[in-house]
């Protein structure tokens, strides 16, 4: 079945075509994963039929369980790819096991996703971070993963970091800069790695560059810029002062779940598309949580097969702002997301930079 969701809008179908569609393929996913996954097979056993949280189709695991378990669903000699989760330092990072058909949906959709908001033509890329961090591309951290996957809707990649002292290489952004006067560009970076070593250097020297009509996307460590008191909002301005973004898209995702991400449309809202939806739960019950209430988020999935990954409770906190009625025009649950929760484990990818250098 997972053929038909490529086949629908990636943000067109109603609430009740959507749940019939997703539920049906959450439902072999969870019966395929009990079948094939050792781990994940105890921790149903341990339960009775539907007394998880999320319910029999799609109940939900902790997405610690990645830190402390090794989950496979697939042997090991079909695992095309093994992807790593940044953590604090001396805490075990999730290990998501990828064989060759799951990285390929993963792509697929992350391809559909992207190209709705960026458009399909492949566009001069400038990559806020430094090369060395995709360099061993079997094993990636989740920022080297990210990266990489975001390469592939760019062309003439440009490296805006020199190398690990995270300066900007002047003489590659004025090359860039100068190659595509006046063309639109699209670049990628993690979100406190953007504002520390691209916006803040660009103020500090008193220079601009002069792009236009520019795209920037980026995710991950919200945490530290909060800290410093950056809004979105003030975020947005600054790198269309300093930078000429005009198109600033944050997106929501974790390596969990690669592929499934929740892209921030014009309205300032995080959107699950078609391959995935959220759930925001009570964390007294897990009941789900109405409209407007704040709680834990959950986040399904039909992309992981070659892991136990469908149905994770994250250790976030967020609010569901609203289903089918988003001012920009997309269907599908809409969403906040608010930070870490108390005492969870802070992990963003882009926050731990020096332990991926």
């Amino acid at each position: 079945m997972i053929e038909s969701f490529f086949e629908v809008p990636v943000y067109d179908l109603p609430k009740a075509e959507k749940h019939a569609l997703l539920q049906a393929e959450l439902r072999e996913l969870t019966a395929f994963h009990g079948t094939e996954c050792e781990g994940y097979r105890a921790i149903l056993d341990a339960y009775g039929p539907g007394d998880l949280p999320g319910g029999a189709d799609a109940p939900l695991i902790p997405v610690s369980m990645f830190k402390l378990h090794d989950l496979s669903s697939v042997p090991q000699d079909q695992v095309f790819k093994t992807m790593t989760s940044s953590g604090t330092t001396g805490q075990r990072p999730s290990r998501i096991f990828l064989d060759a058909d799951t990285a390929r949906l993963q792509t697929r959709a992350l391809t559909r996703i992207m190209t709705s908001f960026i458009g399909p033509k492949r566009l001069p890329m400038l990559i806020i971070d430094h090369p060395s961090v995709v360099k061993d591309r079997r094993t990636f951290s989740a920022r080297g993963a990210g990266i990489l996957g975001m390469m592939t809707f760019g062309r003439q990649h440009v490296f805006a970091l020199k190398d690990e002292t995270m300066e900007l290489d002047w003489e590659a952004l004025e090359t860039f800069a100068a190659a595509n006067a006046g063309q639109p560009i699209f670049a990628f970076g993690f979100t406190f790695m953007v504002w520390r070593y691209f916006i803040q250097q660009l103020e500090q020297s008193g220079r601009k560059l002069p792009f236009d009509n520019a795209i920037l996307i980026h995710s991950g460590g919200w945490k530290k810029l909060e800290a410093e008191k950056v809004s979105n909002e003030h975020f947005k301005q600054r790198a269309s002062d300093l930078a000429g973004f005009g198109r600033v898209h944050n997106f929501y995702g974790m390596v969990e779940q690669t592929g499934s991400i929740f892209v921030e449309c014009e309205a300032g809202h995080l959107h699950a598309p078609v391959f995935a939806d959220v759930v925001i739960r009570r964390p007294v019950d897990w009941s789900a949580c109405d409209i407007g209430e704040t709680g834990v988020i959950q986040v399904v999935s039909v992309l992981p097969r070659s892991y136990p990954g469908h149905s994770l409770l994250t250790e976030d906190q967020g609010t569901l702002l609203g289903e089918d009625d988003c001012a920009c025009g997309r269907k599908g649950k809409y969403f906040a997301v608010h930070g870490r929760l108390p005492k969870a484990e802070v992990r963003g990818c882009s926050d731990t930079f020096a332990s991926n250098q």
